[in-house]
């Protein structure tokens, strides 16, 4: 039986923690019933969020709770690596604008088709259903989309959605290749990667619910991934992998 470890990237999520952290748990004790871990990584929360977090883990057996000196998600995902001890693991956004049920979605296509190594969730697949989603921020994902799946050839037709799992050995591999980045870029560089080396992934279609208060700053965010695929195209035409 697959052991699964979700992981749960937080910066200053004093207000959707609780209910993140709780409405997960109560989903994988009700519907789950397979060895799981629900891991919360903060890194660098100024707020009640540690607070809440250390309750959390005292309350449920199923929590963890760890805290990186530094900001950053890709520092966040990586310290979860590095203490993970699952057969699968991934991530998802604490305000849970994934749907919750395509955890038992991705842990099925895992449990029944051992060649799969990682599940992305796709919000632009064509089965999938976006709701609430500000109009400035669908152009500005599909053209992000678009803009990767076009410079590095990949099929993937979203790399940015913060749903995606991983069997245990694959994701170690990744990382040992992979620049370690601070920011979410990095997360999204280990999927190109892996689809570049040919590495067996499933689009899973998923219904998403935008959050209106979220605190990505958007002008940065786009500006941050546009300097990381430059950078990264650079680095995978040297190495003869970027076609």
């Amino acid at each position: 039986m697959l052991s699964l470890n979700i992981l749960f990237p937080v910066l200053n999520e004093e207000l959707r923690l609780q209910n993140g952290i709780e409405t997960t748990y109560r989903y994988m004790e009700e519907h789950f019933r397979k060895p799981y871990q629900l891991t919360i990584i903060d890194n660098g929360s100024t707020d009640s969020t540690p607070k809440l977090a250390r309750e959390l883990e005292k309350k449920y057996p199923s929590v963890r709770y760890i805290r990186t000196p530094q900001r950053g998600v890709g520092i966040a995902f990586r310290e979860g690596i590095k203490i993970n001890e699952a057969d699968i693991i991934g991530y998802m956004d604490i305000d849970l604008s994934t749907d919750i049920k395509h955890i038992s979605d991705m842990y099925r296509v895992f449990d029944s088709q051992p060649d799969i190594q990682i599940v992305n969730a796709s919000r632009l697949n064509r089965k999938s259903v976006t709701l609430g989603r500000k109009w400035y921020r669908n152009i500005t994902s599909h053209g992000l989309a678009f803009l990767i799946r076009s410079v590095f050839r990949i099929n993937a037709t979203d790399v940015i959605c913060g749903f995606k799992f991983f069997r245990k050995e694959t994701l170690e591999k990744l990382t040992a290749r992979t620049r370690p980045d601070n920011g979410w870029f990095y997360i999204i560089e280990l999927l190109i990667r892996a689809e570049k080396a040919h590495i067996p992934i499933y689009e899973l279609p998923v219904r998403w619910t935008d959050d209106y208060n979220t605190t990505v700053h958007v002008g940065k965010l786009i500006a941050y991934y546009i300097k990381n695929i430059y950078r990264l195209k650079i680095e995978l035409g040297r190495n003869g992998r970027g076609k």
